[in-house]
């Protein structure tokens, strides 16, 4: 199937309205397999739906947050049915369905000292671990202990002012370092590796370009492929491709046209070619590299025109 008609199909089934939240909705994240998409708002509230053919039925309403909750995030099924969130109430709360469509919290962390505005789960291959950007300036990183059934933590200062999104690098073998990105309230985009000796994040890189807050940062699949990619966005209204071609190289810079709104969000496909940009006049583009080092918008989705419906 073309790219194209994928996207055309995506626009097709594309809906939303407020029918079942009552305010805002902020994020909407389907499953592993796609069968499952989790959904939050600023009603406080989390709903699971499932999702075939295109329509979306209501399973499940999860509560335990005191403020809106800006982001969802399933966990690889190899640890079973695990979805996390992140709240402006300076919490993250990871949910287990214990039965079909019952959910309980199983660990809820509060020890960052202000809105939780991103979650992100490592690689599976790295275990159950979960990261969270904190307008406090921290980064958390929450890992589960198979063998004693318990959770542990730990912060470590990213960003002076304010932290609003991070991302885990891929995975590529069992001796490749664990690496994260991180975009803050001070224009950067920071990248960190974990240092097993010391067992500290270190601050591998400061990305330099935006002038303005980094709002999202996301790390490319790379299905095959030797070098790393990651993409930042900004207030600026730009958005920046960041290429390494391998662990502890040069970071290359390579800016996409500018936008007539702010960048709000990053997301690439699952072989890490297509990267789907998200803006504050509520259009998605879609940008496909044709050569190496040139991106090109191959569709572009103006939501101000679609009929809302569903969710």
């Amino acid at each position: 199937v073309s790219t194209q008609s994928t996207w055309e199909s995506v626009k097709r089934d594309f809906r939303s309205n407020m029918t079942n939240h009552e305010d805002i909705i902020h994020n909407v994240q389907l499953d592993y397999y796609g069968k499952f998409c989790a959904s939050c708002s600023s009603d406080r509230t989390i709903k699971i739906w499932s999702n075939k053919g295109g329509t979306q039925t209501l399973l499940a309403t999860l509560r335990g947050h005191d403020g809106p909750v800006w982001q969802v995030a399933w966990a690889h099924p190899k640890f079973g049915s695990l979805l996390a969130s992140c709240s402006y109430d300076h919490s993250v709360i990871v949910w287990k369905e214990v039965e079909f469509n019952n959910w309980i919290p199983v660990h809820k962390y509060s020890d960052q000292h202000s809105s939780v505005n991103s979650i992100a789960w490592a690689p599976h291959e790295f275990g159950l671990t979960l990261a969270s950007a904190s307008s406090d300036g921290t980064v958390a990183l929450m890992t589960y202990n198979s063998p004693s059934q318990t959770w542990s933590s730990t912060k470590f200062e990213a960003h002076k002012i304010g932290c609003n999104a991070v991302s885990w690098a891929p995975y590529h073998s069992a001796t490749s370092a664990k690496r994260l990105a991180s975009g803050g309230c001070d224009n950067l985009a920071c990248v960190w590796r974990f240092n097993e000796d010391s067992g500290k994040w270190e601050k591998e890189a400061s990305l330099e370009g935006h002038t303005d807050w980094v709002r999202d940062v996301a790390w490319s699949p790379n299905v095959g492929l030797a070098h790393y990619t990651l993409a930042t966005c900004s207030q600026d209204q730009t958005v920046t491709i960041w290429t390494q071609e391998a662990e502890g190289r040069t970071w290359r810079k390579t800016p996409l046209p500018p936008f007539g709104d702010a960048v709000w969000r990053l997301s690439w496909n699952i072989t890490g070619n297509i990267l789907a940009v998200t803006t504050g006049d509520n259009k998605v583009t879609l940008f496909k590299e044709v050569v190496e080092g040139d991106w090109r918008s191959i569709s572009v989705l103006d939501t101000n025109n679609v009929e809302p419906r569903g969710l």
